[in-house]
């Protein structure tokens, strides 16, 4: 009998899902309202709300927060527009009310993979935002909760909705202009320094900080603001790298038809700049060695020359190309960047529309409605492995060694995008005049990793199989057993 490996068991799934249609929590006709509510406020769950409630047919009838004010804020605008919704500061509550078809999960990286299988438990369809996991191995259980109990569920990784990105990938992976030979992804976008603390901070009192914290350690506040630098530091961000940096990996391993995990990853990089209470990189590279095209990332926090008090406020960020925060699909005959496909020479071939992805909250609610997961333009496990990939580099980088430059230059003289790639960066960190004694440099460890077990395999594979999962703080427990 063959081991049913983990990928076998989400393939058989997929084809199974999709020739049958999917329980709801209720029985609705064609004209019925999707009834939905949101979870996580303060920042882009503020902009589901709008989304979604300006679909037909849709209503958003619930809304989730840990932080009173931040609630208090929402149903003010309820009330402004004579529109009334439940408010809850604990999710659970959310899921207990079986009046609710669909939940939007827009909390902070470290609730996204428990939220999403409590959600499928309780049969509800779920919206989940990037990256869709913490860990590599929440991704498992998402997709495993999602199939078990027969649920919709997208990641929100909007340009998969783009019908110009669509188009474009389309006609670059038929060979229009030769075989794809490589993937960059690219997302150079200033962040400042969260500055540094000598003790614990005070959590607002408005917040309940053990459902803020949830999954994650209730350890103290050591930072000055709870909101938002959170991507920041390993307990519940993933860095630029998966903040931003989710996007346009997704969007490379979609261009070149990866549909596992990298079999080979390597991060160079390091938190330059500036000495604060952040722990993730601003400045990296990732190498994902997919075969015949490889991916590389890029990601850049600081501006082209250093900030001073003359200059503060006109800083520039470098680019590619002429792409700064976007993907460079180079193949054989040319290259595809910012919409439009170049010859080798640079002269533009084609030029194909983009639209952003602004139809991806109705996609989501096309398949809820059809309740055919082919009909999802994100699907859960696109979610995990595009989110998989930024963990990849990440447990690369945590592993790693500090290193001067010409020990990493050597190290990877062997591959010559990524020695280019990391020529290019030593420049833009030079022009920031980046003091590496405060600063350092840091090559993380070659990773290896087995598709069909999603495991890391090799010399360090137990240090990074340990980073693919974490510890729950009870009750908040990814089960494993879904």
């Amino acid at each position: 009998m063959k081991k049913q490996t983990r990928r076998r068991f989400m393939q058989q799934s997929l084809l199974a899902g999709a020739a049958a249609c999917l329980p709801l929590s209720r029985v609705r006709g064609a004209n019925d309202d999707i009834r939905v509510a949101v979870i996580g406020l303060r920042s882009q769950g503020a902009n589901h709300v709008n989304w979604f409630r300006n679909i037909p047919g849709v209503r958003v009838v619930a809304l989730c927060d840990p932080d009173q004010s931040v609630l208090d804020r929402e149903l003010a605008k309820f009330a402004e527009r004579n529109e009334t919704a439940q408010c809850h500061r604990d999710l659970r509550r959310v899921f207990d009310d079986k009046d609710i078809d669909a939940v939007i999960i827009a909390a902070p990286n470290h609730w996204h993979a428990l939220a999403t299988v409590w959600a499928c438990q309780a049969g509800k369809d779920v919206y989940v935002e990037k990256p869709v996991s913490h860990t590599i191995w929440e991704g498992q259980q998402m997709v495993a909760a999602a199939r078990k109990y027969g649920r919709v569920v997208q990641s929100g990784m909007q340009r998969r909705s783009d019908s110009g990105l669509q188009e474009a990938i389309a006609y670059v992976r038929e060979g229009n202009i030769g075989k794809i030979t490589l993937a960059r992804g690219l997302c150079y976008v200033r962040r400042g320094s969260i500055g540094k603390v000598d003790g614990p901070q005070a959590v607002p009192a408005s917040v309940d900080y053990d459902l803020w914290c949830g999954p994650a350690p209730m350890a103290p506040l050591m930072r000055k603001s709870l909101h938002y630098d959170w991507h920041w530091v390993w307990p519940t961000g993933d860095g630029d790298l998966g903040n931003n940096g989710i996007h346009f990996m997704d969007v490379c391993r979609w261009a070149i038809g990866a549909d596992t995990l990298a079999p080979r990853a390597l991060s160079i990089g390091g938190r330059f700049g500036y000495v604060d209470d952040g722990e993730t990189p601003n400045t990296q590279i990732v190498y994902l060695d997919y075969a015949p095209a490889p991916i590389i990332y890029e990601v850049r926090g600081l501006p082209r020359a250093a900030v001073t008090p003359e200059n503060r406020g006109a800083e520039v960020m470098d680019d590619y190309r002429g792409i700064r925060i976007d993907v460079v699909i180079h193949c054989e005959g040319g290259y595809l960047a910012g919409g439009w496909v170049y010859d080798n020479d640079g002269k533009k071939i084609k030029q194909f529309a983009r639209d952003g992805g602004g139809g991806h909250h109705a996609n989501f609610i096309k398949a809820i409605r059809s309740r055919k997961k082919t009909d999802l333009n994100a699907d859960v496990l696109d979610g995990h492995l595009s989110s998989g990939l930024c963990h990849m580099g990440n447990i690369s980088h945590r592993l790693g060694t500090t290193l001067p430059a010409d020990e990493i230059s050597e190290s990877v003289r062997q591959n010559p995008t990524m020695l280019e790639a990391f020529a290019r960066m030593e420049e833009h960190l030079a022009a920031n005049n980046v003091d590496f004694g405060k600063t350092p440099r840091t090559l993380g460890v070659p990773l290896e990793f087995e598709a069909n077990t999603e495991r890391f395999t090799g010399a360090h594979a137990d240090a990074a199989n340990r980073l693919a999962t974490r510890t729950y703080r009870r009750p908040f427990v990814v089960p494993a057993n879904v």
